[in-house]
Order: C-alpha cells, then sequence, then structure tokens
C-alpha cells in the first residue's frame, strides 16, 4: 500500500484584524457553500484504503482537507498536519496499517490535544506507536504494520473520531474488527456518517447498541460526490436569525444528507428561521418567533454549540445545552472561550462538567460598544461571533484567516450579503 506523507504548511501568519460593519438594509442575496470537510476527509482515507482507485469529485478546499491530501501526495518520513485533529486521529489508525515508520506531528495546540485512547486502542489491535514528547499526546511515531483485529472496546464518550478512525481501516484487517462501546456515546452522528460513507463504497457493518462490527471485506473502486457542508450553513441560519429582516439562497444545500448537523433545520425554525428547499438549494427567511427558552442535547451535533450560543443569547432567549462536554478538546477548549467572548456583551453562561452549558438571561446585553474578538486559532469561533455586528454595528475578528480550516471563502460570502469586511489598520 502505498503511503504519501508530509506536510509543513506555514501556519503563524502574520497577526490580522478584521472590521466587519452589517448592511445598511435588508440582508439578502446568496451564498455559496463549501463541500463538507468531514465527508472529505473520511473518503481520502477511504480512498487510499482502495488502493487510490476511486473518484471523489468535489473534494473540500478548506485546509483540512488540504492537509490530507498533501498528506497522500508527498513521501517523506514526517507528517506536520498542523491545527487539523480530523487528519491526526484519521492518520494515526491509517499509518498503523501500512508497512513503515512516520512520525505524525502538529502545531503546539495539537500537542496538547489528548489522543491516548485512540493509541491504546489501536495497541490493543497489536499497533506499534510511541509517544514522542509526552504521554498520550502527539507527536507519535508509529511503526505500521498488520492489524490482525479481533474485538476491543472503547470509551464513546471522549471523541467519535477516534472511533471513526478504527472502523475506517476494519475492513482491512484480516480478522475483522468488533468495538464495543463503553459509556455515553458523543457524537454518533458522526460515526453514522462514516459507516454511511464506507457503505457507499462496498464496505457493509452492523451496529447492534453499543456494538459495532465489521468483517474483513474490501473497498470498491466506486465514483462519488461530496456533499456541501451543513456545518458551514449554520452561520447562514445564525445570520438570518440576527437580521431584523433577511432572505439568503444557500447554494447547493440538501435536504437528503448523510450529515448530523441537517438537524438544525427544525432547531432554527423555533427561534424564527424558516427554510423552503429549491432546485438552486435551500432559501432561508426571517419569521417570527415566540420561543421563550430553548433547550437542547447537542451530545450528536457539537459543533453547533457555538452558533446557537451566540444566536439565542444576542436574541435575549435563555438557553440550557446539554451534551457539549466535548468541546472543552476541540480547536480550543471553545467552552471557555464561549464564555470570555460573550462576557464582553454582558452574556455570562455557565458550565458544569457533566456538560451542560446555560443561561439564564438576568443580565442586560451590552450592545452599544464595538468588541474586539480574539478566534483562539478556532475556525468556527470567528465565523460564529462576527454576525453579532447586526447588533453592535461592528465587531473587530482577530486573526479571521482562521476560516481557511473549513471555509475559505466566509468572508467573500460575508460581503455578497453587504457586509463590510475591511482589514483594520
Amino acid at each position: 500500500m502505498e503511503i504519501i506523507v508530509f506536510l509543513n504548511l506555514n501556519f503563524n501568519a502574520i497577526r490580522m484584524q478584521y472590521r466587519i460593519l452589517p448592511p445598511k438594509a435588508e440582508v439578502k442575496g446568496k451564498v455559496k457553500l463549501p463541500s463538507s470537510k468531514s465527508i472529505s476527509n473520511r473518503l481520502l482515507i477511504i480512498r487510499a484504503l482502495a488502493g487510490g482507485k476511486m473518484q471523489i469529485h468535489n473534494l473540500s478546499e478548506s485546509e483540512d482537507t488540504l492537509v490530507m491530501i498533501e498528506a497522500f501526495r508527498l513521501k517523506n518520513h514526517v507528517i506536520n498536519i498542523g491545527h487539523a485533529g480530523t487528519a491526526m486521529r484519521f492518520l494515526t489508525a491509517y499509518l498503523s496499517i501500512c508497512p513503515g515508520e512516520r512520525i505524525l506531528t502538529g502545531s503546539e495546540r495539537m500537542k496538547n490535544r489528548p489522543i491516548g485512547k485512540l493509541v491504546e486502542a489501536l495497541r490493543q489491535l497489536g499497533a506499534e506507536i510511541e509517544y514522542q514528547e509526552k504521554q498520550a499526546y502527539p507527536p507519535l511515531k508509529i511503526h505500521g504494520g498488520i492489524l490482525k483485529g479481533g474485538s476491543i472496546e472503547i470509551d464513546g464518550s471522549i471523541s467519535s473520531q477516534y472511533i471513526s478512525a478504527l472502523l475506517m481501516i476494519a475492513p482491512m484487517m484480516p480478522e475483522g474488527l468488533i468495538l464495543e462501546l463503553k459509556n455515553k456515546i458523543v457524537s454518533s452522528s458522526y460515526i453514522n456518517l462514516t459507516l454511511g460513507l464506507m457503505k457507499k463504497c462496498g464496505v457493509q457493518s452492523t451496529w447492534l447498541k453499543n456494538r459495532i462490527e465489521i468483517p474483513h471485506q474490501k473497498y470498491l473502486p466506486v465514483d462519488i460526490t461530496v456533499e456541501t457542508d451543513w456545518s458551514a450553513a449554520s452561520y447562514w441560519y445564525e445570520v438570518v436569525a440576527l437580521a431584523e429582516k433577511a432572505e439568503i439562497l444557500v447554494e447547493g444545500l440538501d435536504k437528503e444528507s448523510l450529515q448530523g448537523d441537517a438537524a438544525i433545520l427544525p432547531l432554527f425554525k423555533s427561534i424564527g428561521v424558516s427554510t423552503e428547499f429549491v432546485k438552486e438549494g435551500a432559501i432561508l427567511r426571517k419569521i417570527q418567533s415566540s420561543e421563550k427558552s430553548f433547550e437542547h442535547n447537542f451530545i450528536d451535533i457539537p459543533d453547533m454549540v457555538q452558533t446557537f450560543a451566540v444566536t439565542l443569547s444576542l436574541s435575549g432567549i435563555p438557553f440550557k445545552f446539554t451534551g457539549s462536554q466535548s468541546l472543552k478538546i476541540k480547536e480550543t477548549d471553545r467552552i471557555a472561550a464561549l464564555q470570555n467572548e460573550l462576557g464582553k456583551l454582558g452574556v455570562k453562561p455557565n458550565y458544569d462538567e457533566s456538560g451542560i452549558f446555560s443561561w439564564a438571561s438576568k443580565e442586560k446585553l451590552k450592545l452599544n460598544q464595538i468588541p474586539v474578538f480574539p478566534t483562539y486559532q478556532d475556525h468556527r469561533m470567528a465565523m460564529s461571533l462576527a454576525p453579532i455586528c447586526l447588533l453592535t454595528g461592528e465587531v473587530i475578528i482577530e486573526d479571521p484567516e482562521v476560516v481557511v480550516k473549513s471555509y475559505p471563502s466566509f468572508w467573500e460570502e460575508l460581503r455578497k450579503l453587504g457586509f463590510t469586511v475591511a482589514q483594520r489598520d
């Protein structure tokens, strides 16, 4: 099996700030969505496992996906994936079954994101992986080879990406894989996404209760097209919700999707955004909302917590989110980041270690100031905070280029709707 492995992009771009101002009139127009990076990154691993014979159309142009593409294009001993957490998890499993020795590393933030549970599971299957700096964290030295497979347990409450990483390599194991998931499963929609894509590529599986079984089999060299990204669509829903009047055509948005984030459709309807699917995509419109409070379990769609926390707090709607515990180990500690930045507007959400993130809306919102928001090297912080300008009149976003991780054209799409997006002197 061919392995293609080195990437060393510049992740230390010059610090920049953008001034974001809202349109002077109604928010109206059309925007394009990026392709799903979640689907793209899974299909790149599957294509490699299929011997490179699959045709993938509409691949994401996000930084996370470019990292994966480069990792399969170049041949070197060291792979530096920067901030790309998906690439770290997926490549750790993939390299474990590919002959040869490689070093898998990343940015300083990546070196502080745990990976011990995945490494432990792979070691149970026979993988040889060594920690190069501190225990349970990258960088990793991986000695790839044949993993026989069998039955193992893994904690399902940590990261669905660990589980997806194991599932994708399972068909290549002579004995297949039986995965027993312990504890409550986080982001099960992403596990379903992985199994759904594997099925499209010829691999059968069974999932009963907390047991997933995948026998030894081959991936088929199919042609497949990547869907547009529902998580990216959430920011346009947020814009419509926060605007006084809005109508946005989101091009390419598909109602019939494998992506778990499509679950936002009825959630946003309850807080004032309707969705009409048309040939070109979906038309989002501002409608009346009578919602007095909002509760939801985000265990399956944790990437939506930032979008909803900002939308609800700026709309004055108290909220209670459960299932948000995985946000503390994302690109940044997203819970702490939200508390810091919403605090600048008088919003003081609470969090407890059981994963409950809530806001009682007792504080008075401070909307008569121009907030300056750092992005914490987190693309979702940048995109969820930018629409706040609809209420404050202006926001400053630091390090705005972080959006390249998932939505490189985000700022240009915002301009198309009449927003001013200008570099701050």
